[in-house]
């Protein structure tokens, strides 16, 4: 059977994985009769919870005799590894640009990565359904932005000359002329996909392979299977492997020394749909699992023998930030989930490691604290939860970024390009905020609405990683949560001077208890607090904000003395006013260098890192 692999690649919430919902439906994946729930390749719960692609998956479709191989990749900038690493494994890419936001900052990166490696591209600008793009003027617009894009990242002639669809994922349809499209939403014509599917057999190459040489594999993704355990996943370059045949393994060690190692092919799984169909045999071009070696690691490379080179490892960009976890030692450790050693710690970061490129592991002087190094808040923050879903119990300190230093001595930090979509009445307010954080702002741009619409306005700003530490929430608060908030790390450059972070000191409980209404009433008028009434604390812990720099032990436990003696005046039920609810994303955000975030998998609390009072100072320029 003749085959294409491709990817597709875009920004986050432009429509990748509705796009390929219905590219199944409509190539005879499913039956008529099934009932299928959206976005149907994000299998996982905290995909499905928050709404975007975490993982890239595989699946395949069959059109008019072809194997088309369909890696859906995620969209978040903290997730760019994933698409990094299966670049490899695919000839061509569907690039989905919003018809009204146009190409934003993951749409570059992962554009860049995509034309770097020669892959042929087929542009789909979506939602053209939207009423601001009916007219067509944006929609040119947008397609007039791109090839920009195409020009500034240093696209072939061959690659500029790119074929355009403009489609509404949502409803399952495309076209190739602009024409079409009023009709297609006034309902007047059925559309279908055909086009797309059409346009990609005739322009995305048959995958290319190496004739004349003996099989050879780079693994660009792992899976699991509880009957044979780890499955290596990728694209064959040259030759074909059977079931039972006997295959060489070329790896690396933990120390980057290059290691062989032969081993019998257990079972061997091609995608069809959704599934994984085992089959005897696999060719060159195919994307195939094979399992048989529980050492297996991504960018290894199987050969047929020791005479087939190695591929060059899949190389990913360097992590920006880098995390703390260490075992849980607060007093209330082991009550909630497993209070697990720092060996059972050690193993479950190796393991997500060696799952993910774009993470990095290291040991630090403390024998149960290890430092993870990555992309992002939100990449560590779904790590986390996963831990914590397994029932694990354990502490994360504050994101730190990695600096570098030139030859000079220098200091070198990240700097990201971040672009803001939001209200225009917001826009003085949120551009006041960023250049607290040392942005400073590239692009003011009115964004096309609809009549009655309020108005809105698109900000670009150039802003290190540190500015952006905590600043996702307060932007959120600032435009009333209708502000849109992306980013991507341009490099590095010189240091750019101290950043505040937070402005306001902890209330920290002074003894181990429970907390009291009574208690906490008279600690509202000291700040903000995290903690309602019936919730067990210790010293050390933090239940609050408080108003000034400096921190305040307080004694949230305290109960109201009872007498005999009746009291003059009735007495008047007087309840909390607010309290701030303290999500794991908030919790990253909010938390100093002295403060731990213990995480179990019931309560995420915060937690000073000295839990006696005697031995901690609560002033500011002492404890930071």
């Amino acid at each position: 059977m003749n085959t294409r692999n491709i990817c597709i690649i875009a920004h986050v919430d432009h429509g990748k994985t509705t796009l390929v919902d219905f590219m199944l439906r409509q190539s005879g994946v499913f039956q008529q009769h099934q009932v299928l729930q959206e976005r149907v390749m994000d299998s996982m719960d905290l995909e499905r919870e928050r709404g975007i692609t975490i993982l890239a998956k595989n699946t395949s479709i069959n059109i008019k005799g072809t194997k088309i191989n369909i890696v859906d990749t995620p969209g978040h900038a903290d997730f760019g590894g994933e698409v990094e690493r299966i670049i490899g494994m695919v000839d061509g890419a569907l690039l989905l640009v919003d018809a009204a936001e146009g190409p934003l900052p993951q749409t570059r990166f992962v554009l860049q990565k995509a034309l770097n490696a020669g892959l042929k591209i087929v542009l789909v600008v979506n939602k053209v359904d939207r009423p601001e793009c009916v007219d067509g003027s944006r929609v040119r617009e947008v397609v007039n932005q791109t090839f920009d894009l195409f020009f500034e990242l240093g696209a072939t002639d061959e690659q500029m000359e790119f074929p355009i669809v403009y489609a509404c994922a949502r409803e399952g349809w495309c076209a190739r002329n602009f024409d079409e499209i009023p009709d297609l939403i006034a309902g007047r014509r059925q559309g279908t996909l055909e086009p797309l599917f059409d346009l990609l057999l005739e322009t995305v190459p048959e995958p290319r392979t190496v004739p004349n040489q003996d099989f050879q594999m780079l693994v660009s993704n792992l899976a699991y299977s509880d009957y044979v355990g780890r499955l290596a996943i990728g694209r064959i370059t040259s030759g074909n492997a059977q079931r039972n045949q006997r295959i060489l393994r070329r790896g690396m060690d933990a120390n980057g020394i290059p290691r062989n190692e032969f081993f019998s092919i257990a079972r061997i799984y091609t995608f069809e749909g959704l599934k994984q169909t085992e089959t005897s045999s696999i060719q060159a071009g195919d994307i195939a699992v094979i399992a048989g070696n529980e050492s297996v690691e991504i960018g290894d490379t199987l050969t047929a023998n020791e005479a087939v080179a190695a591929l060059p490892r899949i190389v990913v960009e360097a992590p920006t930030l880098a995390m703390v976890f260490s075992v849980n030692t607060s007093p209330l450790a082991g009550k909630e989930g497993e209070a697990i050693q720092s060996r059972k710690l050690r193993e479950r970061l190796l393991r997500e490691v060696r799952g993910n490129v774009a993470l990095r592991f290291e040991e630090t002087e403390s024998p149960d604290q290890f430092r993870v190094l990555g992309r992002g808040e939100l990449q560590f923050a779904i790590l986390i939860e996963q831990m914590r879903r397994e029932g694990f119990e354990f502490m994360i300190g504050k994101p730190i970024v990695l600096m570098k230093e030139d030859e000079n001595s220098q200091r070198l930090e990240p700097l990201e390009h971040t672009v803001l979509d939001l209200p225009e009445k917001f826009a003085s307010e949120v551009t006041s905020l960023f250049q607290q954080r040392k942005g400073i702002l590239k692009k003011y741009e009115a964004l096309p609405t609809v009549s009655g619409a309020s108005s809105r306005v698109r900000l670009e700003f150039d802003i290190p990683t540190r500015g952006l530490l905590g600043i996702r929430s307060r932007y959120l608060t600032l435009t009333r949560g209708e502000g849109l908030f992306s980013s991507h790390v341009l490099g590095y450059v010189p240091f750019k001077g101290e950043i505040p972070h937070r402005n306001f000191g902890a209330l920290v409980a002074d003894r181990l208890g429970s907390t009291v209404e009574y208690g906490l009433l008279g600690l509202e008028d000291r700040g903000i607090l995290f903690l309602g009434p019936g919730v067990p604390v210790y010293e050390g812990m933090i239940i609050g904000e408080y108003n000034k720099e400096n921190d305040l032990n307080v004694n949230p436990c305290r109960e109201k003395k009872l007498t005999n003696i009746r009291a003059a005046h009735a007495e008047v039920l007087v309840t909390l006013s607010g309290i701030r609810k303290m999500s794991l994303e908030r919790c990253i955000e909010w938390i100093d260098d002295d403060e731990w975030i213990e995480v179990t998998p019931q309560s995420v609390r915060l937690r000073k890192k000295v839990l006696a009072q005697t031995q901690r100072s609560v002033k500011r320029s002492e404890r930071v």
